[in-house]
């Protein structure tokens, strides 16, 4: 018989304290496996979400709501913005990109988002399959939203009222799928993306209707009859009628802008003054004209709304996503929106850190009570050895009588508690990664993040460390068997 065998056979004798030995050991290890794999999941899917955003500007209320409301989408939002007060904040100079959000409804537990193109350039996102929507009603659905209900381009599903799968279904507006979405393991796998127009028809909200194609024509006229303009002043002609010419065209012009752009107008004053009050340092190339802006970082939010609605409607979003276009915005942004305006400015690094501080409590505790268990463990592998010793004395005795070596008693006691410790390592692993199952399937797409077969580094050591755990218990133990006296044990039998 080998000395696996022997090991096995020695274990098998004592069952009831070698299963509550492995039983504790696979506790210890499988809490600690939840611990790691969750806490890792939340850690990727935070830093998903919040990557290129560097602020959120939303209602007035708890900082750590808007952001767990606009980014992660755990939570109610704060409430709505003006529209024009999002566009006025978006047209600042220091800003690169603001994407605008609006939530109200959900489709199944996925929350319904009313957005722009600039969503998907600011996570990054690729459509897989069909296109981006051009009307309202048109809605491209994250992966994991399209797998779990089997969705396919021309679908159509019905959104419900507020941010749980109970509200009110809105039977006549559906949506039509027109896109799927590559996925990008963030929180837009589990989202639906429509355009701000559909947020506002299916509760009702009046908005003006625009024509994109018109409106562009129309500033393709602007900038063509400018240039005309700027390429008479360089040829300048001395004919007094041309000069009149010129200059009524000039008045013409300045009245058309006047007219058609007074609130991009009195955007640029408050912008200024706001450069005066907080960047007297700044350089004249900080200050971006009308033009600029609107042609610029902010021409797929401007322009997806409509230059007629940039006046006030009443029309409301509920957040502002913005990425800041130089470091000298992390002080001025957030201080102008908090201090100028009604609503408040979040930063994701900030309310993240909170969010992982008060989290961190609970994993921190729980993981003391893992190690805890498996002190105990450990103590069982001890007591169970220990005591198997005194019943097995005599084999022990008799085993080296027939020749067998110190060493060999002594590596024999070791293996037993080896052998009981791996195999609660590898029962704990499977445990709790079980564990992690249930709690995905049961918390509908809300921990879909966690990556539930993904073996961890971290697991790997959790091995070791039982291993070690069996090592340390059955040392004294294994000195025990290692100085067995054979004539006494004899004598005494």
């Amino acid at each position: 018989m080998n000395s696996l065998q022997l090991v096995w056979k020695n274990l098998s004798q004592q069952k009831g304290n070698t299963f509550l030995s492995i039983l504790l050991t696979a506790f210890g290890i499988a809490i600690l496996t939840v611990l790691y794999v969750s806490s890792d999941s939340i850690e990727k899917q935070l830093d998903n979400n919040s990557k290129d955003i560097d602020l959120v500007i939303g209602a007035k209320g708890s900082p750590l709501q808007l952001i767990l409301s606009s980014l992660y989408h755990v939570d109610n939002p704060t409430g709505n913005i003006p529209l024009t007060e999002a566009l006025e904040i978006a047209n600042n100079p220091l800003i690169e990109l603001a994407v605008p959000i609006s939530l109200g409804d959900n489709y199944k537990g996925h929350r319904i988002i009313g957005t722009d193109s600039s969503y998907l350039e600011l996570y990054g996102l690729t459509i897989r399959e069909g296109k981006i929507w051009n009307k309202s009603f048109q809605a491209i659905v994250g992966s994991e939203t399209a797998s779990k209900h089997q969705l396919k381009i021309g679908d159509e599903i019905h959104g419900a009222h507020g941010l749980s799968a109970e509200g009110h279904v809105h039977d006549d507006h559906p949506f039509v799928v027109v896109g799927i979405l590559e996925k990008s393991n963030s929180i837009v796998d589990n989202l639906i993306l429509c355009n701000l127009e559909s947020v506002w028809d299916v509760h009702g909200i009046h908005h003006e209707e625009h024509d994109h194609e018109e409106h562009a024509d129309h500033a393709h006229d602007h900038e063509h009859d400018h240039g005309s303009q700027q390429t008479d002043e360089h040829h300048g002609h001395n004919h007094s009628d041309s000069v009149h010419n010129h200059e009524t065209e000039s008045h013409d012009h300045d009245e058309h802008t006047d007219h058609d752009h007074s609130h991009e107008s009195a955007t640029k004053d408050t912008l200024a003054t706001t450069n005066e009050n907080h960047e007297g340092h700044a350089h004249e190339e900080e200050v971006v004209s009308r033009e600029e802006a609107i042609a610029g970082r902010n021409d797929v939010f401007i322009k997806s709304i409509g230059q007629d609605m940039v006046k006030d409607q009443g029309l409301e979003i509920t957040a502002l996503l913005v990425r800041y276009r130089s470091p000298a915005a992390i002080s001025v942004i957030p201080k102008l929106v908090n201090q100028t305006t009604n609503m408040q400015a979040a930063s994701p690094a900030i309310e993240t850190t909170r969010l992982f501080s008060l989290i961190g409590v609970g994993i921190d505790s729980l993981e003391i009570l893992a190690y805890v268990i498996m002190f105990i463990a450990g103590l069982s592998i001890f007591i169970s050895l220990y005591n198997a010793l005194k019943q097995r004395k005599y084999d022990l005795a008799i085993m080296r009588s027939m020749g067998a070596s110190k060493n060999k008693l002594f590596t024999l006691v070791i293996v037993e508690g080896l052998v009981i410790t791996l195999i609660g390592g590898i029962l704990g692993l499977l445990l709790g990664h079980l564990a992690l199952y249930f709690i995905t399937q049961q918390t509908s797409q809300s921990a879909d993040f966690i990556e539930v077969f993904n073996i961890l580094p971290k697991e790997w050591i959790l091995i070791l460390f039982a291993i070690l755990v069996g090592l340390i218990a059955s040392v004294i133990p294994a000195f025990k068997a290692y100085n067995t006296n054979i004539s006494t044990i004899l004598n005494d039998k």
